[in-house]
């Protein structure tokens, strides 16, 4: 310790004390711990995005780890930091919050247009980016994909329909618009993808309104 009595030779200055140094080792984050969140966020975010479009493209057994780590601008090890597997990134990129309206405000004779317009939507802006369609495609081939879906209709569209529409008839509510995404969004079934959204709304409102009726 320096003596604050004793003079120090001219040009010398007291060395710093260890113990205020910082322990040395790896940190994941910059200084600041708003910046490291925020950095690891965008991180996340990118790997999250690359994984949904390959998922999409490829579904998941021909997706690598890799080549969504390259679509990311990230070494693969990352993807494997933040996710640990596979599967746990395909679970993650289906988090999906279907964003329903307050269904119980609705008249029960418009339901049914209610529930097209909201769904076409959501897909006609970007499908490709849409969770909802990437988790329907995974669901043909992979398993914890269709579970996931049972899991997000039976949590999100039933109770949102209130105890107006009982469980069965939401069911085949949910199997129906299931059934126009995969028709006009993955098969592209040309009779379908012809018809503009409102159209659809017109023609396929009705086959609702039975299931409802």
């Amino acid at each position: 310790m320096n003596d604050p009595g004793r003079r120090l030779p001219s040009g010398s200055e007291p060395g710093p004390d260890p113990a205020a140094r910082p322990a040395d080792g790896p940190t994941d984050a910059p200084a600041g711990g708003l910046t490291g969140a925020r950095s690891s966020d965008r991180t996340r975010a990118a790997i999250l995005r690359a994984a949904r479009a390959h998922f999409a493209r490829h579904g998941y057994e021909r997706t690598t780890i890799r080549a969504v780590a390259a679509d990311a601008a990230i070494d693969a090890s990352m993807v494997m930091r933040y996710f640990g597997s596979k599967e746990n990134l395909l679970d993650a990129a289906l988090t999906i919050d279907l964003r329903l309206p307050d269904l119980t405000a609705v008249a029960r004779d418009d339901l049914p247009q209610v529930l097209v317009r909201h769904f076409l939507d959501r897909w006609e802006g970007d499908p490709a980016d849409d969770a909802l369609l990437l988790l329907l495609r995974c669901a043909v081939t992979h398993e914890q994909a269709a579970e996931r879906l049972r899991e997000i209709f039976a949590e999100q569209v039933a109770p949102a329909l209130g105890e107006a529409v009982d469980p069965r008839r939401a069911g085949l509510l949910s199997a129906q618009l299931l059934g126009l995404a995969l028709t006009r969004y993955l098969l592209r079934a040309p009779g379908v993808t012809a018809l503009t959204p409102d159209e659809v709304t017109e023609l396929y409102a009705p086959a609702l309104a039975a299931v409802l009726s």
